[in-house]
């Protein structure tokens, strides 16, 4: 499978989410940039999740339907359902359309993975989509994919 390089302006790749990207700063998402898609791509998709929180694999971010030909997100994403450029929020673990900052318990570091997902078709979701029926809707439909982490504790 093709991989897309992802980024962040906000942190180095295994390196500190800056506060103000956290449940205890500003809670707004942290820029992101990618690479070009394959060709064919008709929208991505971006996941970000904790593989370390204690009850298993929590779920901060889903956005999905981002046009093709988007190469990164801004700082602070609106949150809203339904963005100005047709991206639509799915639901996060608190089950909010949204971006939900790390908010780690006390103690060591937890791993926060931004994932990218260039699909070959725009994805048909009934509202509010958890992260369960986007990653549904999109087998067989990944051309490419990539991701970049940062850490965070409190």
């Amino acid at each position: 499978m093709a991989e897309i390089p992802i980024s962040s302006d906000a942190f180095a790749e295994g390196e500190r989410i800056p506060v103000q990207y956290s449940c205890g700063g500003e809670n707004i998402s942290p820029p992101l940039s990618w690479g070009d898609p394959p060709a064919g791509t008709e929208s991505l998709a971006v996941i970000c999740d904790d593989p370390d929180a204690p009850g298993g694999l929590f779920t901060h971010w889903v956005l999905v339907n981002i046009p093709p030909d988007s190469r990164g997100l801004p700082g602070g994403v609106k949150r809203a359902p339904l963005l100005d450029d047709g991206s639509i929020h799915g639901a996060n673990s608190y089950g909010k359309l949204e971006y939900a900052g790390p908010c780690p318990p006390p103690g060591r570091p937890h791993r926060y993975y931004f994932h990218i997902y260039a699909l070959d078709i725009p994805l048909k979701l009934r509202s509010p989509a958890d992260r369960r029926a986007v990653e549904n809707a999109m087998k067989g439909h990944i051309l490419a994919e990539g991701s970049c982490m940062g850490i965070f504790s409190r």
